[in-house]
């Protein structure tokens, strides 16, 4: 296993990274790993003595891109391109080091209770993105589901449906994480947006090819009646009526917790990267709080939703930075490390 920084492959080039349309060859990505791992001495990742996994959250054209439904610009406007080009290094530089790379990918459906088409106002017109719902919108007739979706979502039962939601704003307010938050369509299964960004899907092929390694992909989202900006678990798991909604990810949990060292990046900090970690952090506080010293948060390969306000140029409508970094401070306190992707991993805390 490689310990010193690799070279760039010739083929990368930073550009790609802001590129909608650009997509690796495989075959050309095969040949090329098998050629790159001879050169430079790189071995199959199943002779690791030390699993080092890496996270990439949701990686994926309608977040990476302008052109996407839901871009993550941060308040610097070109947040997810220049983040996923430091990925791209990163994974490059450090291959030999990385056992196993796992992309997760926000995976969504035309009619999801964060979806603007879910919903109609008191006059029965569709409602807006970009906006929040609270439990007082939905006991005043502000926001109702369309009662045309219970028959497929409560057995034709839009009474049972205007309980769940009512029920459902309340759980995440309680929660005190997030509240309802209405997104445009983004990631809908089997459009140009679902898939990972170019130099992602192409950096993650290569690392697979060089090292013979799995790198696997985690669908999530899919659920109608809850988000899950989570890998680990949907925001609420119970129904109004004592019911079960929807369950975590256990299996991917175990081996997160399995790895000795895990690295997470991806999109957005702000929201799946967040609340992801939030999970992990808590199961790591009940099961042995020193697993959080292996836990590193690429901070400069993560960008933050930052809404700009189209009426007044460098102000936003929404800016959950602030909530970002807040988090973050607090996982750092639980013992994870915020680190750069610039930096050797040798000079990482704790790693060898």
């Amino acid at each position: 296993m490689a310990l010193t920084a690799l070279p760039l492959p010739a083929f990368y080039r930073a550009e790609h990274a802001g590129e909608w349309d650009y997509a690796p060859d495989p075959e050309k990505v095969f040949a090329a790993a098998r050629a790159w791992r001879s050169a430079h001495g790189v071995t199959s990742a199943a002779g690791d003595t030390r699993r080092v996994l890496l996270l990439v959250i949701d990686a994926q054209k309608d977040f990476c891109f302008p052109r996407g439904t839901l871009f993550v610009g941060g308040r610097s406007g070109r947040g997810a391109i220049d983040d996923n080009d430091r990925l791209a290094r990163f994974v490059y530089g450090n291959l030999g080091r990385l056992t196993e790379i796992v992309c997760t990918m926000d995976t969504h459906f035309p009619f999801q209770v964060f979806s603007p088409a879910f919903w109609r106002d008191e006059k029965g017109a569709p409602l807006p993105a970009h906006r929040e719902i609270t439990s007082d919108d939905i006991a005043a007739g502000r926001a109702r589901p369309d009662p045309d979706l219970a028959s497929w979502l409560a057995d034709g039962d839009a009474a049972w449906l205007e309980r769940q939601v009512a029920f459902y704003a309340r759980a995440l307010e309680e929660a005190g994480k997030y509240r309802l938050y209405l997104w445009p369509p983004h990631c809908l299964l089997g459009s140009d947006g679902h898939a990972l960004a170019g130099v992602v899907h192409e950096a993650r092929l290569f690392h697979a090819y060089a090292r013979t390694a799995p790198d696997g992909i985690e669908t999530k989202g899919g659920h109608p009646l809850t988000e899950n900006y989570s890998v680990l678990a949907p925001e609420v798991l119970g129904r109004h009526d004592g019911g079960t909604l929807a369950a975590g990810n256990d299996a991917l949990l175990e081996r997160l917790l399995a790895a000795d060292a895990l690295i997470v990046a991806g999109q957005a900090a702000s929201h799946c990267v967040k609340s992801t970690l939030e999970d992990l952090s808590t199961a790591i506080q009940a099961r042995d709080p020193a697993l959080a010293r292996r836990v590193y948060i690429l901070r400069d390969c993560m960008s933050s939703v930052a809404v700009p306000d189209p009426q007044r140029p460098g102000a936003f409508l929404f800016d959950f930075t602030p909530q970002t970094e807040a988090a973050l401070g607090r996982l750092a306190a639980a013992g994870m490390h915020l680190v750069e992707s610039s930096r050797p991993l040798s000079q990482w805390p704790g790693m060898r």
